[in-house]
């Protein structure tokens, strides 16, 4: 089970991640944060602290995301990732394409 709650909506578009995100709940997770994005289209923060699980699924959704915003000239970053996630993100190379602090 994923959550996603929106924590800001200006000037940056904040959303904190909790639980297990993967191939059951990843186009879930892809609607709500396209849905809160769309609502308030600024740069985009995942604050994922309390996310506890993801899957290849979630990277591929991860990666169309960044895509919608880097076409409306925003920037996306994940910010408080378990290093056992971060890892994922590391392993995949997508630390060089998206900003991981």
């Amino acid at each position: 089970m994923q959550e996603v709650n929106v924590l800001s909506r200006s000037p940056e578009l904040v959303i904190a991640l909790s639980g297990e995100i993967d191939s059951k709940n990843a186009d879930e997770f892809f609607g709500e944060v396209i849905s809160a994005y769309g609502a308030s289209p600024y740069n985009l923060t995942f604050d994922c602290a309390a996310l506890e699980f993801i899957d290849s699924t979630t990277l591929g959704t991860f990666v169309k995301i960044l895509k919608r915003v880097k076409t409306d000239g925003k920037n996306m970053k994940l910010v408080n990732m378990q290093p056992r996630i971060k890892k994922l993100f590391v392993i995949c190379a997508l630390d060089t394409i998206m900003e991981i602090a």
